[in-house]
């Protein structure tokens, strides 16, 4: 097979095995090695769609020819509808980069499972791993440095990611998480951190939706998102690319997106007939209609589970797949009572962590004598390696029943017996609408779907009729949206725009939370943030009569909630419980033990804060340090217009020039440095303003202004914080000017401040310059001219300047990765 540069190589497979134990099939070698990569990625379950994709960028970004690398986006995104598939593909990408020589970190791997993955010692993050390559991926040509893995799904994370926009990396997450940070509305995360990703995740990526029949409106959103980075452009290319094993190519059309065709891949001839695929392909998979509906409490399921895994062999594994938590709870609590002798496992989406991570691992494990009945709910339906002798599931829609079929004899092991069995179970009142309970689907979908099960008798791959069914969409997001979205300032009353109708359905919508054992009063302002172990997903609807607590990020304390939306994290009391390791979320007042706990809260909804130093540093030395990083990112990252760079450079020396103003050297206690200047960092614990909601950056921009800089640098440096973007203007916490109550004051800069003469590095000198806050009214002004309001916009919606939000936002990030850069440097936090 010939490489996507045009020449033959045979090392693909030599990488591929080297990376799974496996040789590559003919479809994946194709995808690895031929020409541009495919948008569609349609195969059946079981297939290794995860290894072709993974290992298909690695070969291209790393082994192929120096064309086909440039080509290559740096940054892996893979975008999954469910938790439970974004650690199964963490797992398999570290296990695969490790075996190459490729992974940043370190892997624990014990019997070819990955069982911890950590920084090396001394290291914050694996992505602080600065080695090369190393193993296979040094003999093989390549010097350059590892690829980490990151995952997100939430809660307190030492990772850093975002650090380092130049390397590669892989990023893995929920569609929740990865979509509302491409919305710049990043869940679970700190607000001022939002442009970061929104930039990172909008450029310079490969972007990968897998098992796309489960992500709802989240469809939408990525093949709108496409659309928009083709309309509005990107500094670096973006690719995506959409799999399914029920994959359409109509459900991937949007009013933003609608090429005539796209690249697809499908099972090749060869790989129909390779002895490993053969098998499933052919699967035996004989399916029956139960002859009973779903009861109220779950009995009639469970009594008729354990009759038919009794009659298994030993060592047999049945699956119990129901459509929501509570019936899988039902049936669960039915099992126990029975006191089967199988090994009973609950798994539904609304467990914390450790304790779903536990059942998993219970499930998947080979079953002793009595074997095995895991009772789940949609979480096991895609992408999960699991095969079982009896499937029992709940009817579903068409899309996911196949899906479903896909856990049952998964590799073609019971062929030979045809012993791998299928019961589907009706819904009572099926055929009326007003008496039928069909949630999460709809009568139609669910009548649907009986209908075209009734006739069949066998529903192994090879045996299953094809559909084209459309896949509707209740919101789309649109450019308005996008645009609207690019300002992070909420509004008046501390809201922000809600983006979770974009990302899923409104029956799907939920918060994270956790438990602390705190008193009726509510968490200290030191109450820790969240770990990732922590968190337990909640629909939206089960806490509404419940006391939560969240991080208020102007007052920077834990305040009591008061709306409630998708994407929260809340804190709620261990003494009002809701929770059971062994069921997971129920909502009853019993006591819910808490998790051990890591983090802070500052850290973790506040970045930018206050922060500890560990140096003295005056302004110009850490200026210069920062200009050192921008133009090390500017030697490496491709940026080729040179407006662009020489506003970031100019940004880069002018960005903390207003930390001369005098409310910021006394907060840094500037009295207690070595000697008189102007000091950038402290050695000392910072304290808080005088003025509450002081920003330097503010400062910074109003001098760049005065003394006629551009208005992209000067963006640039305002925003370097995340905190002062498209709009200026007071917030609730702010003193007011004492003495005159028409003066002009926002973010703690009063009209008519004056900063000193400041040394900004290099020779440069800022002058001693009086601040002016006209630029915050609306219109033109005599004496300053535009607004900040329409010079910002003008930067963003302007044609004929060429930015527009994603370009604008990756040259955001890559002033403030340079700040954060340079303040490690110094030791500075």
């Amino acid at each position: 097979m010939e490489s996507a540069s045009g020449q033959p190589d045979s090392k693909f497979a030599e990488f591929f095995k080297k990376a799974t134990g496996f040789d590559p099939f003919p479809y994946q070698e194709k995808i690895a090695c031929e020409g541009d990569l495919p948008q569609l990625i349609d195969v059946p379950t079981g297939a290794g769609k995860t290894a072709a994709v993974v290992l298909g960028w690695a070969w291209r970004r790393r082994f192929e020819s120096e064309e086909i690398r440039k080509k290559t986006p740096r940054r892996l995104v893979y975008c999954l509808p469910m938790r439970v598939l974004v650690e199964q593909t963490r797992d398999n990408a570290i296990l695969w980069l490790n075996n190459l020589g490729l992974l940043a970190g370190e892997a624990e791997i014990k019997e070819g499972k990955v069982t911890d993955y950590h920084p090396l010692k001394g290291k914050k993050s694996p992505q602080d791993d600065n080695r090369n390559v190393d193993g296979y991926a040094k003999e093989s040509g390549d010097s350059g440095s590892r690829i980490a893995v990151t995952v997100l799904m939430g809660g307190e994370d030492a990772d850093e990611w975002d650090l380092y926009p130049e390397r590669d990396a892989i990023v893995i997450g929920t569609q929740d998480m990865l979509l509302s940070r491409a919305l710049n509305r990043g869940y679970s995360m700190s607000r001022y951190r939002w442009p970061v990703h929104f930039g990172l995740l909008n450029n310079d990526c490969l972007w990968v939706m897998d098992e796309v029949q489960l992500m709802g409106n989240g469809l939408a959103t990525t093949t709108q998102l496409h659309g928009f980075r083709d309309v509005f452009g990107t500094l670096l290319p973006v690719q995506s690319i959409w799999m399914s094993a029920t994959m359409r190519q109509g459900w991937l059309k949007t009013v933003d997106f609608s090429p005539p065709t796209l690249k697809t891949i499908s099972l090749l001839d060869t790989d129909k007939q390779h002895t490993t695929l053969k098998p499933r392909i052919d699967a035996v998979k004989t399916i029956e209609h139960a002859d009973f509906p779903e009861s109220k409490d779950g009995k009639t399921e469970a009594d008729f589970a354990l009759k038919m895994h009794e009659r298994l062999g030993p060592k047999s594994r049945t699956l119990v797949v129901v459509n929501t938590v509570k019936r899988a709870q039902d049936i669960y609590r039915q099992l126990v009572k029975k006191e089967a002798a199988a090994k009973l496992i609950l798994i539904h989406s609304r467990f914390r962590p450790g304790d779903r991570d536990e059942a998993f691992q219970t499930l998947l494990a080979t079953p002793d004598d009595a074997g095995a009945i895991g009772i789940t709910t949609q979480v096991i339906e895609a992408g999960v390696d699991i095969s079982a002798r009896l499937l029992i599931t709940d009817l579903a829609p068409w899309s996911s029943m196949v899906q479903r079929f896909g856990r049952c004899n998964r590799k073609g092991e019971f062929n030979e017996d045809k012993s791998a069995k299928i019961v589907w179970i009706s819904p009572p009142d099926i055929d009326d609408d007003k008496r039928l309970k069909s949630a999460p689907y709809t009568g139609s979908e669910l009548r649907l779907s009986a209908e075209r099960l009734t006739p069949l008798t066998d529903v192994g791959s090879s045996n299953l009729p094809s559909f084209d069914d459309p896949m509707t969409f209740v919101h789309v997001v649109r450019r308005k949206d996008l645009t609207e979205l690019f300002d992070t300032t909420p509004d008046l009353a501390g809201a922000d725009i809600d983006v979770s109708r974009f990302i899923r359905e409104a029956d799907e919508y939920h918060v994270q939370v956790f438990w602390r054992d705190i008193d009726a009063k509510g968490p200290g302002e030191n109450e820790p943030g969240p770990a990732r172990e922590e968190l337990c997903s909640v629909p939206i609807g089960d806490l509404k009569e419940r006391k939560a607590w969240r991080w208020d990020y102007l007052e920077k304390q834990w305040s009591i909630n008061t709306n409630i939306y998708p994407g929260l994290t809340l804190m709620l009391r261990a003494k009002d419980g809701g929770y059971s390791s062994e069921i997971g979320w129920t909502g009853k007042d019993e006591y819910t033990e808490p998790c051990k706990i890591a983090g802070n809260a500052l850290d973790y909804n506040d970045r930018d804060g206050w922060y500890d130093g560990q140096s003295w540093q005056t302004i110009a030395e850490h200026t210069d340090a920062v200009v050192n990083e921008v133009r090390g990112l500017q030697d490496v990252l491709p940026l080729v217009d040179r407006d662009f760079n020489e506003a970031l450079i100019t940004s880069a020396r002018w960005h903390d020039v207003g930390k001369a103003h005098p409310v910021f050297q006394k907060a840094i206690n500037s009295d207690s440095a070595p000697q008189k200047d102007i000091w950038g960092k402290s050695a000392l614990k910072m304290a808080r303003y005088e003025r509450p909601g002081f920003r330097h950056e503010l400062a910074s921009a109003l001098t760049m202004l005065t003394n006629g800089h551009s208005n992209l640098s000067v963006y640039l440096a305002a925003a370097h914080h995340g905190k002062v973007r498209l709009s200026i203007r007071s917030i609730p916490i702010e003193k007011m000017p004492p003495n005159n109550p028409g003066r002009l004051f926002a973010r703690g800069i009063w009209d008519g401040d004056y900063l000193p003469q400041v040394d900004l590095g290099d020779g440069v000198i800022a002058p001693a310059t009086k601040l002016i806050l006209n630029y915050m009214r609306l219109g033109d002004d005599e004496t300053t001219g535009p607004s900040w309001l329409s010079r910002m916009l003008a930067l963003r919606d302007d044609p004929e300047i060429c930015l527009g939000p994603f370009r604008l936002a990756y040259l955001e990030t890559v002033l403030r990765v340079s700040d954060w850069r340079a303040s490690a440097l110094t030791g500075v936090k």
